[in-house]
């Protein structure tokens, strides 16, 4: 029987958001998480496609390696950067991730469809919110 190749690359769509969905993340700590978030990967091993977020929530496209779990993956960016965040300055200290996280495996074709996607996070959190003040 051959030898079967050992290499993997699962790409995954990983979001999370702040505790209670607590905007966190103004724009003033908010491309600093993203590059911390990359610095993070970067030390796991992984590689980084993208970050993206909101003050609320963010959004990492990754590979996923064959030495970790996605949950472990996870954990150890939530876990990190949360530690990272409150040594910034006291009024993070209360900072905290939500309990859980959305992933989802992403095909080699669809990753530019995501990255706009991401990026276009902030049209897109417009126009729902002044949807939602005209009915309102």
């Amino acid at each position: 029987m051959p030898c079967l190749n050992r290499s993997s690359k699962v790409i995954l769509h990983i979001i999370f958001s702040t505790k209670d969905r607590e905007a966190w993340l103004d724009s003033d700590v908010r491309m600093r998480m993203h590059a911390y978030l990359a610095t993070i990967c970067c030390d796991l091993g992984v590689e980084l496609v993208h970050v993206g977020g909101m003050a609320d929530h963010i959004h990492i496209v990754t590979t996923l390696p064959r030495t970790l779990s996605q949950a472990q993956l996870v954990e150890q960016i939530k876990k990190t950067s949360s530690k990272w965040i409150k040594t910034l300055d006291a009024r993070y200290r209360g900072f905290s991730w939500q309990r859980g996280y959305g992933a989802f495996s992403v095909s080699p074709s669809q990753l530019e469809s995501v990255r706009r996607y991401i990026d276009g996070q902030q049209e897109d959190h417009k126009s729902i919110a002044s949807c939602c003040a005209s009915t309102a």
